[in-house]
């Protein structure tokens, strides 16, 4: 035996068997339910308590600066981009689906739920500038934005635990 199999037997490459793929994934889905269009939930939280006053109009500014933002990338460059993300998506599909490739399927579970939360933070900046909410409505609607992140999250993470679970025992050392 060589030293490059020993060295790849003891520490395996391989994506759901990773301790730091598992660590990425609970980081992305933190940080992403914990910034809600941008804006940090503690900001949310403080001008929820305060209801007027100075973290309230921090906050609405900051909505207002970053729902622009990303209504503007949609509006200039939105069509390239769903056009390559949609090709990504499908590249990775294809490769973890049709040829098995571990990475392809890990990258896969990660970015999937990640377009729909794109989509899903679109449609929210969209009904927010349209509908012109302020104060506790606005609260409100960013709270909603928040709970279906969070649910898109669990459903993701729980798929991607079913699915990593089902590799490492398929593909491992036990081979089922």
């Amino acid at each position: 035996m060589n030293w490059y199999d020993t060295v790849f037997e003891v520490i395996d490459t391989r994506s759901f068997s990773n301790l730091w793929y598992w660590i990425a994934l609970a980081v992305l889905w933190s940080s992403v339910s914990h910034w809600v269009l941008g804006v940090p939930f503690d900001m949310i939280i403080r001008a929820r308590r305060e209801d007027e006053g100075e973290a309230m109009t921090d906050l609405q500014d900051l909505v207002r600066i970053n729902v622009n933002r990303i209504l503007y990338v949609a509006e200039v460059s939105g069509t390239w981009a769903i056009l390559f993300g949609s090709a990504a998506v499908t590249a990775l599909g294809l490769m973890a689906v049709f040829y098995n490739v571990e990475i392809a399927q890990a990258v896969l579970l990660l970015a999937g739920p990640l377009a729909l939360l794109g989509a899903l933070s679109h449609r929210t900046s969209r009904i927010i500038r349209t509908s012109g909410v302020q104060g506790s409505a606005l609260i409100q609607q960013l709270m909603r934005h928040r709970f279906a992140t969070q649910m898109i999250g669990v459903v993701a993470i729980f798929i991607t635990a079913m699915f990593g679970m089902y590799q490492n025992l398929h593909v491992g050392t036990l081979s089922f």
